[in-house]
């Protein structure tokens, strides 16, 4: 798996930070190089729409044109520019210029998303011919062995992703894989109180 490419520009975070921009990288992962019209109609938005976000993620260098997958050479057609993903040391911005700022609107964005992949996990709609699945785990790990655990997922994960990348099979759709791997958070969360007894 390529390793991930690491951030540093605040300008780049807050372009991520748009919620239909990921979407489009997301898709572009998922689904390797595509045109603007086949994002809208995945994304279920207009088409200059998508060309819009498209040519903004090109611009932070996130997106590039793959003229070997055009029809011809008015044919545009993008893909993600880092194969590996991107990463995100939140330490890297605190002392930029403007980099609080952005960092700020990345991390409120990205739990809101967070917090809404996890209520569909639990209670979106059933009967739409997908498969859910939600699991919680706990294992003792030290620091290293937690961050080998991740590796390893990572690597199955991109193993699923290259063998599924551009394939358009019957019944075949986007699914997201969401996780978190973190020191447990405690008693203290919602519906839990913090000490025993409470």
């Amino acid at each position: 798996m390529p390793e991930p490419t690491v951030l540093h520009d605040p300008l780049v975070l807050r372009a991520i930070a748009h919620p239909v921009r990921n979407r489009i990288l997301d898709e572009l992962a998922a689904q390797g190089s595509m045109r603007a019209a086949d994002i809208a109609r995945e994304l279920d938005i207009p088409a200059n729409q998508a060309s819009f976000h498209l040519r903004q993620l090109a611009k932070y260098g996130l997106v590039v044109e793959d003229p070997e997958a055009a029809r011809d050479k008015r044919d545009r057609v993008w893909r993600v520019a880092h194969e590996g993903g991107l990463s995100i040391s939140y330490d890297d911005f605190t002392d930029q210029p403007g980099g609080a700022a952005a960092l700020d609107v990345y991390q409120r964005n990205a739990v809101a998303w967070a917090q809404y992949v996890v209520q569909q996990a639990h209670l979106g709609e059933r009967g739409d011919d997908g498969m859910r699945s939600v699991g919680e785990s706990t294992l003792r790990l030290t620091k290293d062995e937690a961050r080998a655990l991740n590796d390893e997922l990572l690597d199955v994960v991109d193993r699923w992703s290259r063998r599924t990348r551009g394939g358009d099979g019957e019944g075949r759709r986007t699914y997201l894989y969401f996780s978190a791997l973190q020191p447990h958070p405690g008693r203290g969360g919602p519906g839990g109180g913090t000490e025993p007894g409470e």
